[in-house]
């Protein structure tokens, strides 16, 4: 695989949905109109991040409105349907799109929420475009199914050669039960940790919407590991970082890139500083014009829209999605969706995470992730990392 850039401090996940109006009005009766989907969680376990890649495919839409198709240009419009963290309501909001006649659908924040839909958009021929979507089976046979970034085998190494590389010898892996992004990137890495040489000395698992972590954070303290790899939400997270702080546990804690948000600092405070973790994009170095174009832009966006003007990764992947999704219409020279599914396995964009192509599997080649820490109360860039 092959990945460009990764990591960016996160944005305020303050849920004003109905204050950053992006769906598009009506039209009137002579204009051509596309519809394309945002499959998408603005509330729930997963809100935050999810309002997050809405706000990239918004600003996408306002810098990027219209499309060429042929010789006729098309407004498009942005159907919205909010997925609630739930594989239940995810399903129900992925029937809407369809029921909306959407030509292509952009999301989701949540594999599991993108893996319970992702049938759905298959039998109604709707390409999907992921943002964030990293665990593998969101594509594997899914032909209607793609993605912009990385996936978590790959995240799982990078976090494996990471930590090893900075000289933890053991590691204790927490992961949620039902949750596939959660359960596949720990299964992940502590299998590159193990094969890299490294030991995996506790294993815990959580139920959704637990609070109270000490149960399991005890046994990891007996274990004593040198790092706790703990991928999940960021609603658990902080108290996950808090309740491990109080116990005494001095390990270095690691999780992938669902944790670049900066709810997190704000409800762990100073017990985040020393968190590390993987991420998409780092504003810092722009892949090229759009990138440094969209950072500009997106900042002032924020700005307009009362959003704190640090850039998350996952914004950059929800302009990107849009931006595949807009090269695969024009490349199809059609409405018709399964034209449109076809033109995006030959997509190449420059987009702002980088250079863009799918693989057979409908995965971006990527092969570069960003390792960000927390310090002093921000996300600061550490180092990139690759695996070959």
């Amino acid at each position: 695989m092959k990945l460009k850039k990764t990591a960016a401090l996160v944005l305020t996940a303050s849920l004003a949905v109905g204050a950053l109006a992006g769906c598009s009005s009506g039209s009137s009766a002579d204009e051509k109109v596309i519809k394309i989907g945002v499959f998408q969680p603005t509330t729930g376990e997963n809100g935050g991040g999810g309002f997050q890649e809405v706000l990239g495919i918004r600003y996408a839409n306002q810098v990027h409105p219209t499309v060429k198709i042929g010789e006729d240009e098309y407004k498009i419009e942005l159907v919205e349907v909010d997925n609630k963290s739930d594989k239940t309501e995810a399903v129900n909001a992925a029937q809407k799109l369809v029921s909306e006649k959407v030509n292509v659908v952009l999301g989701s924040y949540g594999s599991g929420v993108s893996i319970a839909a992702g049938q759905i958009f298959a039998d109604a021929k709707i390409p999907a475009i992921g943002c964030s979507c990293t665990n593998p089976q969101v594509t594997q046979g899914n032909d209607y199914y793609f993605r912009v970034c990385f996936i978590d085998p790959f995240q799982g190494t990078v976090m494996a050669n990471y930590a090893l590389q900075n000289g933890a010898q053991t590691a204790a892996v927490i992961t949620q039960l039902g949750d596939d992004y959660s359960s596949g990137l720990g299964s992940y890495f502590k299998e590159a940790f193990t094969e890299l040489g490294g030991q995996v000395v506790s294993e815990e698992q959580f139920q959704t919407n637990q609070t109270d972590f000490k149960a399991i954070l005890t046994n990891i303290k007996a274990a004593n590991p040198d790092l706790i790899f703990a991928p999940s939400s960021i609603t658990t997270a902080p108290l996950i970082i808090k309740q491990a702080r109080e116990l005494g546990i001095t390990a270095t804690i690691a999780a992938g890139d669902t944790w670049e948000n900066s709810t997190i600092i704000e409800n762990a405070g100073a017990d985040a500083e020393g968190v590390v973790l993987s991420t998409f994009f780092d504003e810092a170095e722009p892949a090229n014009d759009e990138a440094a174009a969209f950072i500009e832009g997106f900042k002032e966006y924020l700005k307009e829209n009362d959003q704190e003007e640090i850039i998350p990764a996952v914004s950059a992947l929800g302009y990107d999605a849009y931006l595949a999704a807009i090269a695969a219409i024009e490349a199809a020279g059609s409405t018709d969706t399964t034209a449109i599914r076809d033109a995006l396995q030959n997509v190449q964009i420059d987009g702002v995470t980088g250079s863009i192509t799918f693989d057979e599997n409908g995965d971006a080649d990527k092969d570069l992730a960003f390792i960000k820490t927390i310090k002093d109360g921000k996300f600061q860039f550490l180092t990139t990392t690759t695996v070959e």
